[in-house]
């Protein structure tokens, strides 16, 4: 995806598929965006401590012990839809 490109759009429910168990994709979503975390050794099988990937992560990032520029290493994939 180039920066003149809109990233697609996805649905929360096209977002729950990538959790690692229904398909091979691992996504995401933070903050409207969704980062493919795939290849990261953390999220194996869709799970991070007790995070689930497929999902939006908003809301429970200020409770982990990073910041959220721990994102900028993950490849965006799109945007979550309202």
């Amino acid at each position: 995806m180039t920066s003149s490109q809109k990233p697609p759009i996805y649905t929360k429910s096209q977002l729950a598929l990538r959790n690692g168990q229904d398909r091979e994709e691992i996504w995401i979503a933070y903050q409207g965006i969704i980062y493919d975390v795939t290849n990261s050794r953390l999220w194996k099988n869709g799970k991070h401590y007790e995070h689930w990937a497929g999902q939006d992560l908003t809301s429970e990032l200020s409770e982990a012990p990073h910041s959220n520029s721990v994102f900028l290493k993950f490849v965006i994939v799109g945007e979550l839809a309202n």
